[in-house]
């Protein structure tokens, strides 16, 4: 982990942003040639990259209830259970999320606010080895919370079958369509239709860099969660803080992605020294121990501090997508935290504990992004129209106001259709 003094942030942040990767011309050109060709011959096109990409031949491009009745008596009893719970928390968070609509009625003007789900989502889900099923409640709940009418599963074919904790999810989430088709053929169906997939409203879900440049590619003919970049967890540490509880969140993150950024900042060198000690204790006995190793000499990054206030303001700059408080009293320093997608305080709430199962959501802005948006939620999924009703008294009380704004801006059709009332 390379260290860097509190003078040094601007150095960190360029690190951070240049490592997005950079969408190459091949890339570009190949997914939107995938797209037009989806759009031009439909399911013909997608069952000819599946067996392209997959190399499997679908006899349907959905799956069967028998096929998700035989994957899901594959899921063991236990992780069910915790399936099972988990989205029972993560239902109950998004509930407290929920708008309604409102009306004013004032001296015969009405006017207010409609709150209306979307009608149509789909849900992007990986099929190699990030196929998440944690992925799936935390995509569909919202929506489902929101009041979304359908959502539909695509997910890349593979020949032993799609992985059946991810079926186990969908179905406790509420998912009854799972399509076998995956990569930018699958955004691209979702986004504008064939004859078998639903065009629908929204995309969401992670994918592979072709999945990412699809979803940009269709924005503006349907809606996308977000461009997520490469991922990142920040911990703030004070000198009491545990240096194997802090290791280990570091390198929960690190083993995500070789692009994955684990940052510390703290106000203790020696707890940094003993950090960077229980990594390589720990990483030992890992799985995953090569892309932590990868992750950490390229963006796992130390930043000694003097204060907790200057620990928070360099947070604020970098905007991270986990940002956990490992100090004595973490409440108070919450309230200097500006920019962070998920806050997770105290020794005993770590980074995985919202990833799969307290109910707050883990799609998340990254890469500093959380400076401007938010965490999927039940907003991500709803729209907003606004209406109002002047009756003729009102109208005609300020109407001569607006006709004044609409000549101002040199729009006299608009100034007459005010003054067509007011004669």
């Amino acid at each position: 982990m390379k260290i860097y003094t509190k003078n040094q942030t601007d150095e960190l942040l360029k690190a951070l942003a240049d490592r997005a990767e950079n969408i190459s011309p091949e890339i570009m050109n190949t997914v939107s040639e995938v797209i037009a060709n989806v759009r031009k011959n439909g399911d013909a096109a997608l069952r000819e990259y599946t067996e392209k990409f997959d190399k499997v031949t679908l006899d349907s491009l959905y799956l069967s209830e028998a096929e998700k009745d035989a994957l899901i008596a594959k899921v063991p009893s236990e992780l069910k259970a915790t399936i099972d719970e988990a989205a029972a928390n993560i239902f109950a968070f998004h509930e407290k999320q929920k708008q309604n609509s409102w009306m004013t009625n004032d001296d015969g003007k009405i006017m207010g606010q409609l709150v209306r789900p979307l009608e149509k989502v789909g849900l992007y889900v990986p099929g190699g080895t990030a196929a998440y099923p944690s992925s799936v409640l935390m995509n569909a709940i919202p929506a489902k919370v929101a009041g979304v009418e359908k959502i539909v599963i695509v997910t890349p074919p593979k020949k032993e079958g799609i992985n059946p904790a991810v079926v186990y999810a969908a179905k406790v989430a509420g998912i009854t369509d799972i399509i076998q088709v995956g990569g930018a053929q699958a955004v691209a169906a979702l986004a504008y239709g064939t004859e078998s997939v639903p065009r629908v409203d929204k995309i969401v879900g992670p994918g592979n860099i072709f999945v990412a440049m699809a979803k940009k590619l269709v924005f503006g003919a349907v809606d996308i969660d977000m461009i997520a970049g490469p991922s990142e967890v920040l911990v703030i540490a004070d000198e009491r803080a545990n240096p194997a509880y802090v290791a280990a969140d570091l390198m929960s993150q690190a083993e995500h992605d070789p692009m994955a950024a684990a940052i510390l900042i703290t106000t203790s060198k020696k707890l940094a020294d003993d950090v960077t000690v229980q990594i390589e204790k720990q990483k030992a006995e890992l799985s995953r121990s090569d892309i932590i190793d990868r992750s950490l000499t390229a963006y796992g990054s130390v930043i000694i501090v003097d204060t907790l206030k200057e620990a928070a303001t360099l947070s604020n700059k970098i905007a991270p997508e986990h940002l956990e408080l490992s100090v004595e009293n973490p409440f108070e320093l919450l309230s200097l935290v500006k920019n962070a997608g998920s806050i997770f305080l105290g020794d005993y709430a770590p980074e995985p504990l919202g990833d799969y199962f307290a109910g707050p959501n883990h799609v998340l802005p990254t890469n500093g992004t959380a400076r401007f948006s938010s965490a999927l939620g039940v907003d991500s999924f709803i729209k907003k129209s606004s209406y109002l009703y002047y009756n003729e008294a009102a109208l005609k009380n300020i109407g001569e106001k607006v006709v004044t704004f609409a000549n101002a801006e040199g729009l006299s059709a608009h100034a007459n259709s005010i003054l067509q009332r007011l004669k």
